[in-house]
């Protein structure tokens, strides 16, 4: 339940009310927004006693939540979050645009690829240092060696860097190194991961799983929030569907659902949500159209060589074209109906 404050409430009342929530057997959540605060009863307590907080000084109204997701909500926070990441905001006015190569591969590569992507616009950089991988003897990633590569190209671009954590054995090592820590599609329900990450404080970006609905990649981020992380930001990678054409079908439609349930900010990845190297400018406009924050996108100095994800993969060229086509404005106007001439 969310309890909403006056517009003219004092900070003895909020504390009142935040004590009273607290003797009812739940967990107060504070929001403060512009205009108003928000104080979110989330657990399991007396129901009735909430209930009766409507009469409160300083109380405006109680709301039940009927989502089963809670801090996630717009019910409890109508204004959208924006999450800062070394400068970078994303969930504000600006499209932010996050690329790099599945996997670091050698510093080189790196390097190479994180000058061309600032050049070509990008404001952070991904990479891989841990690397999941359907097949055991597939490459894994270079672990510690890449951080320090991640670390090398921020220092030389100023690009914050994410990169994905698969274990909670990593955390404190990659939290040293990046600024941003990504949570995978396959890991999107590992819960000891959330729960830890939740006590982290770092920015998390929390990928659907394949084949998760909405409301199970929204219970993911819970996880985080009510653990104490209120810096997520949720990323539509592609689904698992009846298709054989792409590696996943992008569900364009989720990332604007879940902007329309969710505060939080959401960005899409065009590269796995197809597979397809053809369909990435495409779908990149397409999910900025609905309303995507932001955009992850996989790029290397030679897609064709590279140890994972090569099909998906843009050059560098092929990078500064999707750039440039971000830009441009859609250059198409609907159809205009057909003059009635006189009888």
């Amino acid at each position: 339940m969310i309890v909403n404050m006056s517009e003219k409430a004092t900070e003895q009342e909020i504390n009142h009310v935040i004590e009273r929530i607290r003797e009812a057997g739940y967990q107060p959540h504070i929001t403060r927004g512009t205009e108003r605060t928000i104080v979110a009863a989330v657990g399991s307590g007396r129901r009735h006693e909430i209930e009766a907080l409507q009469v409160a000084p300083g109380v405006d109204n109680v709301v039940a939540i009927a989502q089963p997701f809670k801090l996630v909500s717009r019910q409890v926070k109508p204004e959208r979050s924006v999450v800062k990441i070394n400068g970078v905001a994303i969930g504000g006015p600006e499209v932010v645009v996050i690329a790099g190569p599945c996997s670091v591969e050698s510093r080189e590569q790196l390097l190479d690829t994180a000058h061309a992507v600032k050049r070509a616009g990008a404001t952070m950089l991904r990479g891989g240092a841990y690397k999941p991988r359907t097949s055991p003897y597939d490459f894994q990633g270079l672990g510690i060696e890449a951080l320090k590569i991640l670390r090398e190209a921020k220092a030389e671009t100023g690009l914050p860097v994410v990169t994905e954590v698969m274990s909670t054995e990593d955390i404190d090592i990659i939290c040293e190194h990046v600024d941003m820590l990504q949570i995978g599609a396959r890991n999107m329900q590992n819960f000891a991961l959330l729960r830890r990450l939740a006590a982290v404080n770092k920015p998390v970006l929390l990928k659907r799983g394949p084949s998760a609905t909405v409301k199970e990649w929204l219970l993911a981020a819970e996880y985080l929030l009510s653990g104490g992380n209120h810096q997520v930001v949720l990323c539509e990678r592609g689904i698992k569907t009846f298709e054989t054409e792409m590696r996943n079908t992008m569900d364009l439609a989720a990332i604007a659902l879940a902007r329309d349930l969710s505060h939080l900010p959401v960005i899409a990845d065009p590269s796995h949500g197809t597979g397809k190297q053809s369909l990435i400018a495409a779908v990149s406009r397409a999910a900025v159209a609905v309303g995507a924050d932001g955009l992850i996108i996989e790029v290397h100095p030679c897609p064709e060589r590279a140890l994972s994800d090569g099909p998906q993969s843009l050059d560098f060229a092929g990078f500064a074209k999707v750039m440039q086509a971000l830009a441009e404005p859609l250059r198409r106007t609907a159809a205009q109906p057909a003059a009635v001439s006189a009888a």
